[in-house]
């Protein structure tokens, strides 16, 4: 398969998303531009290797098990996982809420890792698995993260993207946004209510690698009363001192953590 073939091949596997989880070969000769023939010839191939399936009834495809299987391995991989999996179970089960691990991935957030509060240590394999990708701007995760950039790298953020509403709660203009991320900066925690998914709202701390900058997050979610929750404040200080240490493993020299600096 020539370079050409490995791009387009690619490119195919990109195009199915949440919202187009299926697609034909017609379909997916208009988003590329190319002939039917062509098309046919790459997703043959995709199927050979199992990275495309197709529904017989349809005739259209998707995607295939190979997909979940490397997304199995890579999420088992990431240092992120590795270091933050086992601390963030413990924080599960201590606030009784459900525990995100997010990362940054091209100005949105990559959830790596969702622990649940009845799962038992011995089981965490089943938490495993990349995804969902979700917006930074309307995610608690996201805005853990947005936090730390200094002014000029939120400006080239806000340029480039815009804020799309998911929900009715959704924060679309920019100033708003950014008044709310000074507020998280200050407390070092981000908080959003059903701005992304109606009925889920969370706090969320960004967690700092070894040059000190913001590249994951952690959240604590819960339904659309959590933020107003009895013990927020205890659950708030759980969070943080739990990003502490995941930040730690990430190699985030300690005097930055205790400074509490924001990269």
């Amino acid at each position: 398969m020539s370079i050409q073939s490995v791009k387009r091949a690619i490119t195919i596997l990109t195009l199915f998303t949440p919202e187009r989880p299926k697609l034909g070969i017609t379909e997916i000769s208009k988003l590329m531009n190319l002939p039917k023939p062509t098309i046919h010839g790459l997703v043959q191939t995709l199927i050979q290797q199992d990275f495309l399936i197709q529904d017989k009834e349809t005739r259209k495809y998707s995607l295939g098990l190979k997909i979940y299987e490397l997304g199995i391995f890579l999420s088992g991989t990431l240092k992120i996982n590795q270091v933050g999996g086992g601390i963030s179970q413990r924080l599960a089960k201590n606030t009784g809420q459900m525990v995100r691990l997010g990362i940054w991935d091209r100005d949105w957030v990559l959830i790596t890792m969702n622990l649940f509060p009845t799962v038992d240590d011995s089981f965490l394999i089943r938490q495993l698995g990349l995804g969902p990708r979700v917006p930074a701007h309307c995610t608690g995760l996201g805005k853990a993260m947005l936090s730390t950039f200094s002014p000029g790298s939120l400006k080239e953020f806000l340029e480039r993207n815009s804020l799309s509403r998911h929900t009715s709660m959704t924060l679309t203009d920019p100033k708003i946004l950014i008044s709310e991320l000074e507020t998280a900066r200050k407390h070092g925690v981000s908080r959003e209510r059903e701005e992304y998914l109606k009925g889920l709202s969370c706090i969320a701390a960004p967690i700092f690698d070894d040059v000190g900058e913001a590249t994951a997050a952690i959240s604590l979610s819960g339904g659309p009363d959590f933020l107003t929750h009895q013990d927020l404040n205890g659950m708030t200080d759980q969070l943080l001192q739990t990003a502490a240490e995941i930040s730690l493993g990430m190699g985030c020299p300690i005097s930055l953590i205790m400074g509490g600096k924001h990269a």
